[in-house]
C-alpha cells in the first residue's frame, strides 16, 4: 500500500471515528454548546493571527539574512505561511505538502532555493523540539492538577518512543551530507543529470543547513518565538471553552492543548488530525472534569476555524498561481509575436 493510499485510508477511518464520536456524546447537546456560544466563536478567526505571527517571526529569523529581509517582509511570510498551516491541516498531504508549497511562494521573492528549503527544514526540526517541550510541559501541568501520572503513560511512552527520531535528524543534518547523497542516488536513478537533481541542488541545500547550524543564538531565539506560539495559541482553547459556556483555567487550556497536539502529531499519517483530535480531547478533557460533549464541541469549534481561516488562503494561493501563470503565459506571447510585428514595419 502507497503514501497516498494510506492517507486516504487513515482519513476515512479518522472521519468515521470521530462521525461516532459525536454521535455517541449526543448531537444534540453538542450542537446546543455552540448554539449558546454563537457569532462571538468567530472572534477564534483574528485570534489565530497572534499565534501564527509569532511563528512566522520565528521562521523570518531563519529565513532572512540581512540582505533578504526587505524581501521576506513579514506580510508575505504571513501569507505563506497561513497557506502552508493549510494545507497542512486540511489537505491529505501528511504534514508535509505545506513545507513544499512553502518553498516555492518564497522562491518568488528571488530567496533561493536551498535558502528557502533549509529555513523551511530547520524551522520543521525546532518545531519537533518545541513540541517535545511544550508536551512535556502539558504534562506536567496535569499531572500537577491531577495527581496521577498513570493517566499519561501512554503518552509519554509513545513520546519516549518517537524521541530518537528527530535527535537522529538533529545529528545526520548537522554532520552528514543528506542531500547531495540524495542529489546522487537520484541522477544514478534517472541515468543523469535532471530538472529534479537541479531542483534538489543537494550541495547547496547542505551547505546552507550548516550554515544554520553555525548560528546557535539565532536557532534559539527562533525556538523561542515558536514555544510563546505554542503557549500563546493554546489560549484558543481557553476562549474556545469559555464562549461554550464551560469556563476552565488557563492551566488547563495549556495542558490540553500540549497533549493534544501531542497525539496529532504521533499520529500525523491521520489527515487534519480527524478523530484523533476529537479523541483526545475527550479523553483529557475527561481528566480535568470537562463533559464529553464540550469537548466535542470544543473540536468542531476548532476544526471550523481551521476551515475559516485556511480556505480563504488556499484560494488565494490559487488565485496567485493562476495570475503568475497567465502573467507568464503574457510574456511568453508578447516575446513570439515581436519578431514578427518588427517584420511588419520594416
Amino acid at each position: 500500500m502507497n503514501m497516498q493510499r494510506l492517507t486516504y485510508l487513515a482519513g476515512f477511518l479518522g472521519l468515521a471515528g470521530a462521525i461516532a464520536l459525536i454521535v455517541h456524546q449526543g448531537w444534540g447537546e453538542v450542537v446546543a454548546a455552540i448554539d449558546r456560544a454563537g457569532w462571538p466563536l468567530l472572534w477564534l478567526l483574528p485570534f489565530h493571527i497572534v499565534p501564527l505571527t509569532l511563528d512566522v517571526i520565528a521562521w523570518r529569523i531563519l529565513l532572512a539574512p540581512r540582505d533578504q529581509h526587505k524581501r521576506a517582509t513579514l506580510p508575505f511570510l504571513f501569507w505563506v505561511a497561513s497557506i502552508r498551516e493549510a494545507s497542512n491541516r486540511l489537505l491529505p498531504v501528511a504534514n508535509i505538502g505545506g513545507e513544499i508549497i512553502g518553498i516555492r511562494l518564497v522562491k518568488w521573492r528571488g530567496i533561493g532555493g536551498a535558502a528557502a528549503a533549509a529555513s523551511i527544514i530547520m524551522e520543521v526540526l525546532l518545531t519537533l523540539v518545541n513540541q517535545y517541550l511544550f508536551t512535556a510541559l502539558g504534562i506536567i501541568l496535569l499531572v500537577e492538577l491531577t495527581r496521577n501520572i498513570s493517566a499519561f503513560s501512554t503518552v509519554i511512552s509513545a513520546l519516549a518512543a518517537s524521541l530518537p527520531l528527530p535527535i537522529f535528524l538533529i545529528i545526520v543534518l548537522r554532520h552528514g551530507k543528506v542531500f547531495s547523497r540524495l542529489e546522487g542516488f537520484a541522477e544514478k536513478m534517472l541515468g543523469g543529470r535532471t530538472k529534479l537533481t537541479e531542483l534538489i541542488d543537494g550541495a547547496g541545500l547542505d551547505l546552507e543547513i550548516r550554515s544554520q547550524y553555525s548560528r546557535p543564538l539565532r536557532l534559539v531565539v527562533a525556538c523561542f518565538w515558536q514555544f510563546m506560539g505554542y503557549v500563546v495559541g493554546s489560549f484558543e482553547t481557553w476562549l474556545a471553552l469559555r464562549l461554550l459556556g464551560y469556563p476552565i483555567s488557563v492551566w488547563d487550556a495549556i495542558a490540553i492543548e500540549a497533549v493534544t497536539q501531542a497525539l496529532r502529531h504521533i499520529i500525523f499519517v491521520v489527515p487534519a488530525g480527524l478523530g484523533v483530535q476529537e479523541g483526545g480531547l475527550v479523553l483529557f478533557g475527561d481528566i480535568i472534569g470537562l463533559p464529553p460533549e464540550a469537548s466535542v464541541a470544543l473540536s468542531l469549534v476548532k476544526r471550523m476555524r481551521e476551515i475559516g481561516f485556511g480556505v480563504p488562503a488556499l484560494i488565494s494561493w490559487q488565485w496567485a498561481e493562476a495570475r503568475r501563470m497567465y502573467a507568464g503565459a503574457s510574456t511568453k506571447e508578447t516575446s513570439v509575436n515581436r519578431p514578427s510585428d518588427e517584420n511588419a514595419s520594416s
